[in-house]
Parts: C-alpha cells; structure tokens; sequence
C-alpha cells in the first residue's frame, strides 16, 4: 500500500509565553522571555530560584471542578492544548472513526507533583488520605488516557517517554501511524509540568540549569558563550494530524505537511550528548532521507539549543555534519531562550513553531545571544525576528539517554 500523506489540520498550545498559539507565536516572535522567579513553591533554600511557568493559567476556565481536581497539573495542560488543537481542526469525532483516531502524548517525567503530594501524605499523614486518582494522575499515560476519553477516540493510545524528546517523537511515531494505515487521525504532542521542589534541585544537581536569579530573562542563553545552562519550563503542545484524504473529504485546512521523521540513540552516556553529535547528526540525516529532502532545500531549523555548554556545541557539530559549508546559510533558532526547557513537551512546541515560521515568513529569534561562543558560529537568529520565506523547516529535539529526534515539515502546496 502507498504510504499516506499527512498533514496538520489544528495546533494548540499552554505555555510560559501564552495560553494559546496565537499569543504564545507573537511573543515569541517579539523575542519576549517567559523566566521569571518561581512562585509555584517556595524556591528559598535551592540554587536555582527562576523558571518559566505558565502564567494565569486556571484550570477551571476549561474543565470542571471535579474533572480539574482529578488530573495532574501537566494532564490539564495537555486536555487543554488538546482542546484548542481539535477546535482549529474543525475535528469532529464520530462513531465511524473514533476506532481510527488515535492520542499520542509525550511526557518525561508525568505527574510530578501528584507523586511528591502523595509520598509526603502517605509518609506523614497517613496512607488512607491519599487521593484515590493518584495513580491515573501520576501515570507518564495519564495525559493522553485523559484526552481519548474526553473525544471518544478509541484507536492506539499510548506515552512516548524518550526525556525531552518524548514530544518529538510522538508526533513522529503518530505520522508513521497515519502513513501505515493504522489511523486516520491523531492528536498527537507533549506535556510537562516538572517545575516542582524535586524537579528544580535534581536537575540542578547534575550541573543543567542556569543560576542567574537575578537576571530571570537573560538565564537562558543558546549559543552564547557564556551560557551556564538551561531553565526548566512547563506546559503543552499538541496537533491534530490527518492523512491526508480525509482532511481534504471532510473539508479541513492543511496548515503544513510533515514529511520525514528520523530517530537515533548515542547509546553513548546516560546524561551528556555523544560529543561529535554523531546520534544527533544521524537522526538528521535519517529525517531528511526518508522526507527526500536535499540539505540544500532546507530554510529553517528550530535547535533543540538548550543552553547548556555542551548540547549547544555538539549540536552545532552536528548540523556542519549533516549540512557541511551549507550550514552557515540556513537560519538556526532556539526558542528555549524564552521558552525555557519544557522537557517532554518542548518538541512539540518547537513543531508549531515551525509550522507559523513557514505559514507566516517569519523567523522567531534566539534571544540572549550577546557573545557569540567561538565554536558556536551558524546564524542563530540572533536577538531579533527576522523575515524569511520558508518552506521546508526541520526542528531538532534531544534528550538524556541519548535520544535523538527530528521532524521535517513542509509548506502545504496542495494535493
């Protein structure tokens, strides 16, 4: 059987920069940073005292009290995303393909603050206290259990927990669904909401976040020479992803295509990136073989560009790799410099943002690049948007555990 075509029909986002896609495209567009001091807890006593929470976010604008109290913060995230994705979709689930819809929706870590509330319960009030949902809230499926009960879809439900590419790679494994004939839908992104006590001193710990507490909005810096690591962020991102010819039967507008997926291991350490960027450079290339994409027909890639000292190096090592004298002529950007790092659902984002970047001409900026790091020299965009025509764009997302995916999406040109 061919392979199917798919496309995008609905996008929709919670994030440090917006409750929805709209709002959080323009101020990222605007260059706006969305680190500020934690409030979600009190942040006295650890080192690192900044994140990039999502702002004036009210769980109970979208659901129900009982609905609210029986989901983890990054399960609202993530019901909520869904939500606005379905409704720009036009996506109407019934009976006759509800078995044919699938939800894929990436998480690192799940309900972190569930399963810390709970341990703190059980150990020092007692077990009989414990909510009796804190297993399907803490659950790394919880999320996309939520969203196929809430639409009635009934096809493959399932977590992609591959760390901070989980988002990436659900949207990827959703395409293959969608091109195999397994499904004709899917809702497919990532959610995380890992700004907790144990979240922020952990990755700390190991040396990935940056202590600039007194400068919030200048903490995230890719590419920079003096980066000192990444910010830990939070929220959703999720698609609404169709086969093609059953976007176009039921009338629904393709927003881009997407048309490869590559995934790699480094099997190289459990935290630190293969320092060549081999894993990284192979997923590339993998993406862009099987989209039939030459390097020299790619406009934008959106980094993974977290901030730390050697992701920022082995990625720029990476796309010289895959791309060679080229790569000094493609527009490179991390949006992490104002998102901050939403872990699992970053790739996700960083796929919308790829999708407006090619919809709109415009190229969201890398802020905070003030001194450029000698082995650091593509043009990342630096400080300001800029205006470029794009239409082929690939987005980057790396995680611990060396894994290694990428997207290639396309402008929609028709059928």
């Amino acid at each position: 059987m061919r392979p199917r075509r798919v496309v995008i029909t609905g996008m929709g986002a919670i994030t440090p920069l917006g409750l929805d896609v709209p709002t959080t495209w323009a101020n990222a567009v605007a260059g706006r940073s969305g680190v500020g001091p934690i409030t979600l807890f009190d942040a006295s006593g650890l080192n690192v005292r900044i994140a990039a929470e999502v702002k004036g976010f009210d769980p109970l604008n979208y659901m129900d009290a009982r609905e609210a109290r029986r989901r983890d913060r990054f399960e609202q995230f993530a019901v909520v995303a869904t939500q606005e994705a379905v409704r720009q979709a036009g996506l109407r689930i019934t009976e006759e393909i509800a078995d044919e819809v699938g939800v894929i929706i990436g998480s690192a870590i799940g309900g972190a603050q569930t399963f810390a509330d709970g341990v703190e319960t059980a150990l020092h009030k007692s077990p009989r206290l414990l909510h009796p949902f804190v297993i399907p809230m803490v659950i790394t499926d919880g999320a996309s259990a939520q969203i196929a009960i809430e639409l009635g879809a009934r096809g493959p439900n399932f977590a992609t927990v591959s760390a901070c590419a989980a988002g990436a790679d659900a949207i990827g494994i959703a395409y293959e669904l969608i091109r195999s004939g397994d499904c004709r839908v899917c809702i497919a992104g990532g959610a995380e909401a890992s700004i907790t006590f144990i979240g922020i001193a952990a990755f700390d710990r190991i040396g990935a976040m940056s202590r600039r507490n007194d400068d919030p909005a200048g903490a995230c810096r890719p590419f920079d020479r003096d980066r000192d690591g990444t910010v830990m962020g939070e929220g959703a991102a999720v698609l609404v992803l169709e086969d093609l010819e059953f976007a176009l039967a039921r009338g629904a507008e393709p927003l881009a295509e997407i048309i490869g997926y590559g995934a790699t291991s480094d099997a190289y350490h459990p935290i630190a990136p293969d320092e060549n960027g081999a894993g990284a450079a192979r997923a590339m290339a993998k993406a862009l073989r099987k989209a039939g994409i030459r390097p020299e027909e790619v406009d934008y890639i959106n980094a993974h560009g977290t901030g730390t000292p050697l992701n920022d190096k082995t990625e720029t090592l990476a796309i010289k790799t895959v791309f060679g004298e080229r790569a000094y002529e493609i527009p490179v950007s991390a949006t992490k410099s104002m998102t901050g790092h939403m872990i699992g659902a970053t790739g996700a984002l960083e796929a919308i943002f790829c999708v407006m970047a090619i919809r709109e001409g415009i190229i969201p900026p890398t802020i905070n690049l003030q001194n450029p790091d000698p082995e650091c020299d593509l043009d990342y965009v630096p400080n300001q948007a800029r205006r470029k025509e794009v239409r082929i764009a690939i987005t980057n997302a790396f995680g611990f555990g060396g894994h290694n995916s990428v997207l290639v999406l396309k402008r929609w040109e028709g059928a």
